[in-house]
């Protein structure tokens, strides 16, 4: 096992192959941190790291609880420890209303971004427990949905509520151990996810219309979550909005 430096910190990026995720693992590795990324499709992984020297790519589905610690495993052999875990894996889920969606869709999508995240969650914490009083932080990606739901978006609006219980329980059990959790809520960023709900070419409103909506660069994004995690350990932030200027979310509705 190398041991790692104080100055030189270690991340685990999930959901590391696309979109937030990818902007974050990059920033962090020209920051100086060392960086897991994880994801399901190597390929992709490995397109973010562009083989950077401080960067590991591990395949992994953050549903399968084996994928997970073999994940966090692979980062203790590498470099001895876990300071920041951004949660990031997720998945927009089906487009439909409370009485439409199929169980196996909602289970599909709770597995991802609610399990998937308690479950790489438990194993950052676990690593963090083991270096106090060092600790280590949490950075959970949330979404506008967790306080404000899209129409037809019922699987995704949960499992983003249910983020911001996972966030603050994280929070509060981790006190005695060093360990802090925040989440930050994003909205709009230009990613592949919003042309799946057509933010680009006319997203569903509240009232049943269609409406474009603005989006703002995925760096600027990542830079909120690289602040997040640069925090000293004195201090933890809790929750961070950022969203597109003039985005329909403030009067949403």
């Amino acid at each position: 096992m190398n041991n790692t430096p104080s100055a030189v910190r270690v991340a685990v990026v999930t959901g590391a192959g696309s979109g937030i995720g990818r902007e974050v693992a990059r920033q962090m590795l020209a920051a100086g941190y060392r960086v897991a990324l994880a994801g399901r499709r190597e390929a992709q992984l490995k397109e973010t790291a562009d083989d950077h020297p401080e960067a590991l790519v591990v395949p992994c589905d953050v549903t399968r609880q084996d994928d997970v610690e073999h994940l966090f495993d692979a980062v203790r052999r590498r470099w001895g420890r876990v300071d920041v875990l951004f949660n990031n894996a997720g998945v927009f889920g089906p487009a439909a209303s409370v009485d439409e969606i199929s169980l196996e869709d909602w289970n599909a999508t709770l597995a991802v971004n609610l399990t998937g995240s308690m479950l790489c969650a438990a194993a950052a914490v676990r690593a963090m427990k083991a270096q106090v009083p060092q600790g280590g932080r949490i950075i959970n990606n949330g979404s506008i949905s967790a306080h404000s739901p899209r129409p037809r978006t019922v699987a995704y609006a949960v499992t983003k509520h249910a983020m911001t219980g996972l966030t603050k329980s994280i929070e509060l059990d981790g006190r005695g151990f060093g360990i802090t959790c925040g989440q930050i809520d994003i909205g709009n960023t230009a990613t592949d996810i919003m042309d799946t709900i057509g933010v680009g070419a006319g997203a569903l409103q509240a009232d049943g219309s269609r409406r474009v909506e603005p989006t703002f660069p995925v760096e600027d994004a990542a830079r909120a979550v690289l602040m997040m995690a640069n925090m000293p350990p004195s201090a933890s932030v809790g929750s961070v909005v950022v969203t597109a200027t003039g985005m329909p979310f403030i009067g949403r509705g």
